[in-house]
This record gives structure tokens, sequence and C-alpha cells, in this order.
């Protein structure tokens, strides 16, 4: 049996060495991994925010703008059973009638001071000229939320459509105006409402109730 080479110290040096090489190599290239892992996570995380801030932007700059808005001040009004004249045509605020009306479509005008009372409850009142068009009629039918909403015509508005809450009033184009979406989003059952969540159902119905 030949007997085992014995390492010289020069080859046991030189094969520590060799290690040594491999180890640094290794670890150089798990560094090169690491670096390129996280290189990559954050090259994703910049394209979701990227993605996210892109089309939060878009979002803005697609939505109608409420600048055309008119506000007026009402803390709340007490209740009657006479007539109110009110300052704005349809009204957005004051006194108004004991009974709220309920809401929902209507084909011919309703009491102003019924009106008045939904709107203190959060609805959202769109009146249109009563020689609109059936076709913009229908628009609009379809276009409102089914709670917390009034719709009816009125004869002498200031524009074709109007879009009235509790304080706020805007004038709108027509039917297909797309404030129309943005001013219910933002004002129905909105801030300004002196009750808001109160009943909207449990009133009075007026003439000319559809749904």
């Amino acid at each position: 049996m030949a007997a085992k080479k014995k390492d010289t110290p020069g080859a046991s040096a030189a094969r520590r060495a060799g290690l040594e090489a491999v180890r640094q190599q290794q670890a150089r290239a798990e560094r090169r991994r690491s670096l390129l892992f996280w290189t990559a996570g954050l090259s994703v995380l910049v394209l979701i925010a990227g993605v996210v801030g892109f089309t939060i932007w878009r979002d803005k700059k697609n939505t109608p703008s409420l600048a055309a808005v008119q506000s007026f001040t009402y803390e709340g009004g007490a209740h009657t059973d006479q007539s109110v004249t009110y300052a704005q045509n349809p009204p957005v605020g004051g006194e108004h009638a004991n009974a709220w009306l309920n809401c929902g479509v209507y084909d011919q005008p309703v009491p102003n001071e019924s009106a008045v009372h939904s709107l203190e409850h959060g609805a959202v009142w769109v009146t249109y000229d009563p020689a609109l068009a059936a076709a913009d009629v229908a628009t609009l039918r379809a276009a409102i939320p089914s709670t917390y909403m009034v719709l009816s015509p009125m004869s002498g508005l200031p524009a074709p459509v109007v879009a009235s809450a509790w304080g706020k009033q805007l004038k709108l184009t027509g039917a297909s105006d797309p404030r129309l979406e943005e001013f219910i989003k933002t004002y129905r059952q909105g801030p300004q409402t002196p009750e808001p969540g109160a009943a909207c159902t449990g009133g009075i119905d007026a003439p000319g109730k559809v749904a």
C-alpha cells in the first residue's frame, strides 16, 4: 500500500488561497444577486407608484369641474304651513313645509316648500325646463341614483337643467352635462346637509309621482 503523500506547506497555502478565492467569488456573486433582486423590486415599486400617480392625475384631470357651483348660506330652516318666497329659483334652503317631499321622479312641478325639506335631509333636486325633449328627460331619469334624489320639471329656470342641494346650486347646459354626476356625488348627503341621513320617504307625494 502506497503511503499517503503529505502536502507541503506551499501546497497547503495554495489550496487555502484557492478556497478563499472561490469563497470571495461566491460572495461577489451573492452580492450581485442581492443587488439585482433589490433593484428589480425597487423598479417594480417605482413602476406601481408611477401607474397609481398617473391614474390619480388622469382621473382628476377628467373630473368635471364644479367651479360654477353657487353657494348660499342657510343654517337650517323653520317649518311653516305657509307658502314661502325664496331668493333662488329653484330654492336651496330656508323655511319649508312641515312634511318633506318623498324623493323620486315627478313629471309635474312639485311644491317648493316640501322639496326644500327634502334638501335639508340631504337630497339633490334636479329640475328641468318643461320644454326639454322627452329623450333628454329619459337621460336625466337614467342618470340619477334611486335614493335621496328628486327630479321634476319647473318653469322659469335660469338654465335647461338645474341641480340643487341644500345651499348649493349648479346651472347645467342640458341633460348630458357631465357635471351633473359630479354634483350629485359631491353634494348628495354632503357636508353642507343640515340633517344628513334623515328620511326621504314617509313624507308626502306630490301629483305626478312616477317612481
